[in-house]
């Protein structure tokens, strides 16, 4: 798909009946395996850039020139429909214009901005902007974008730092700015789904719920309550990086190369997800003597 085609593929799944989980990614490589797992839609959290980048927490030490690069790598070489989550914005309603302007050149299909003061300051972890600074936020973050497909979501934080009567007198509130979905997160009970979805007339993501809740992770439930998409957290990140650390501490120590505590991806399975087939083509076509080379 081009990027349009995604964009395209967002906008349908937000205007549809059912409720879908995307694959969380952090990089090209993830997103390619993401997509060979057969996914069509992918988030892209700032968690995980933060650490793909960085090597950091998410402590909005990533800045968004390294964020929209991490975007455009993992949007090129993928049929993903991309989420990025751009956080706050990187500042004021100017700074979310300047975000919307990168991350839309960087082919994502959509993107997520929150009401969350960010960086934290001095003396308060999770403090929110006003209702009114939100609000100027997303006008601008509309007013911001090129092209009318680019999905624009606003997110709030209030389920974990108030109450879901304060969610839904946020998210009535950004709703009239133009944005195309709404986002709630720190969801603990589907009850908080439906309230939301009973009061704003906007597609709904909810974004990582508890694995262990039943309800929350019924998802022709969470259609019924205008939740088109919900968050898994990010197991597969976490997966990834527990086996690469126990094979190099079991190398490290003396083990066995061939006695490795996680198993190897086989040579088929890394070739199809580095698209070795079609670079192999690319290379008999275009490069003198048509051989191929393989390290």
């Amino acid at each position: 798909m081009n990027t349009n085609d995604k964009r395209r593929h967002l906008r349908a799944i937000l205007a549809g009946n059912v409720c879908v989980h995307p694959a969380t990614v952090q990089d090209p490589l993830s997103a390619r395996i993401a997509e060979l797992a057969g996914y069509d839609l992918a988030v892209l959290p700032g968690s995980l850039a933060s650490a793909a980048v960085l090597g950091v927490p998410d402590l909005i030490l990533l800045t968004l020139t390294e964020f929209a690069e991490q975007a455009r790598r993992t949007t090129r070489y993928t049929d993903l429909a991309l989420i990025a989550d751009a956080d706050h914005g990187y500042g004021n309603a100017l700074n979310v214009q300047r975000t919307v302007e990168e991350l839309e050149a960087a082919g994502v299909a959509g993107l997520t901005l929150e009401d969350t003061l960010l960086p934290a300051p001095f003396g308060d972890a999770e403090p929110m902007v006003s209702i009114a600074e939100m609000q100027s936020r997303l006008r601008a973050a509309v007013a911001a974008r090129i092209d009318p497909d680019l999905v624009i979501v606003a997110r709030t934080n209030a389920l974990n730092v108030s109450t879901v009567e304060d969610a839904v007198e946020r998210l009535t509130a950004y709703a009239t700015t133009g944005v195309d979905a709404v986002m709630i997160v720190g969801v603990k009970r589907i009850e908080d789904v439906e309230t939301v979805g009973r009061a704003v007339a906007l597609p709904m993501i909810v974004g990582n719920v508890p694995a262990s809740d039943a309800a929350l992770n019924d998802l022709s439930r969470l259609a019924a309550n205008r939740a088109r998409i919900a968050y898994q957290n990010q197991p597969a990140f976490l997966a990834a990086v527990q086996a690469q650390y126990d094979v190099m501490r079991h190398l490290h120590d003396g083990g066995d190369a061939k006695a490795l505590p996680a198993p190897l991806a086989p040579g088929d399975l890394v070739d199809r997800v580095l698209r070795r087939a079609d670079f192999d083509a690319k290379q008999r076509d275009y490069l003198a003597g048509g051989a191929t080379t393989r390290t």
